[in-house]
C-alpha cells in the first residue's frame, strides 16, 4: 500500500472522526453520568469493539453477516435493547453520588464499564458495514494481501477513532464539572441518551452506515 494512500485515508477517517456518532453520544452520556475516568474506560471499550469488527472484516465473517438479512436483523435488535435496558437501568437508579465519589470508582465498576462500552459496540454491525464499505475505497489487490492492507486500515482507524472519542470523552467530564447538576437530573438526562440511541439503532437504515 502507497504511503500517499494511507495519508488520504487518514484525511478522510479524520474527516468522519469529528462528526459524532453513536458511539460517541454513548461515551459523552457515560462520561456526564460517571465522570471522565468511567468515559475514558469507555473510549477503551468502544476501542476494543472496533477492533473485532476490524478482525471479523479482515477474515470476511463480518462480509457473511452483511449478506444475511436476519443475521444483521438480529445482532441490531439485541444492540438497541441493550442499550435500551442501560437506559432504563440509569433512570430508575436511585443512587445519590457525589462527583468525588464517582472519581473514585472502584475496579471492578470500571471493568463492568469496559465490558458494557466493548459488548454494545461488537453488537452495532453497522459498524461492521461502515468498515465494509469504507475500507475498500482505499485497498488494491495489487498492493499485496487484502487481509494485511484491512488490518492496517483498520488499527489507524482504531488509533484515530481512540484519540477522538477521548477528546470527547473530557470534553464532556468538563462540561459536568462545569453545570454541576444533581445525580437525579444526571440519570435522567444519561437514561433517556441510552434510549434515544437504543430506539435510532432499532430503526436506523442499514445503509446509514457511519458508527
Amino acid at each position: 500500500m502507497e504511503f500517499s494512500t494511507i495519508w488520504l485515508f487518514v484525511i478522510a477517517a479524520a474527516t468522519l472522526l469529528i462528526i459524532p456518532g453513536p458511539a460517541v453520544l454513548y461515551i459523552m452520556a457515560r462520561s456526564i453520568d460517571e465522570g471522565k475516568k468511567a468515559g475514558l474506560v469507555s473510549v477503551l471499550g468502544v476501542s476494543l469493539g472496533g477492533s473485532v469488527h476490524v478482525l471479523a472484516g479482515a477474515i470476511g465473517v463480518s462480509a457473511i453477516l452483511m449478506t444475511s438479512a436476519t443475521a444483521f436483523n438480529i445482532v441490531k435488535y439485541l444492540g438497541a435493547a441493550y442499550l435500551i435496558y442501560l437506559g432504563c437501568k440509569t433512570l430508575f437508579s436511585t443512587s445519590d453520588r457525589t462527583t468525588s465519589e464517582i472519581s473514585k470508582a472502584p475496579r471492578k465498576k470500571l471493568l463492568k464499564i469496559f465490558y458494557q462500552s466493548a459488548l454494545v459496540e461488537v453488537m452495532n454491525p453497522k459498524t461492521a458495514l461502515f468498515f465494509l464499505a469504507f475500507f475498500p475505497q482505499f485497498i488494491s489487490p495489487s498492493a499485496g494481501s487484502v487481509t494485511v492492507q484491512f488490518l492496517l486500515l483498520g488499527t489507524i482507524f482504531i488509533i484515530l477513532a481512540f484519540i477522538s472519542d477521548g477528546l470527547y470523552a473530557v470534553l464532556a467530564a468538563s462540561i459536568r464539572k462545569r453545570i454541576k447538576v444533581s445525580s437525579k437530573l444526571q440519570n435522567r438526562i444519561t437514561g433517556y441518551l441510552y434510549i434515544v440511541l437504543g430506539v435510532f439503532s432499532a430503526f436506523a437504515s442499514p445503509s446509514n452506515s457511519k458508527t
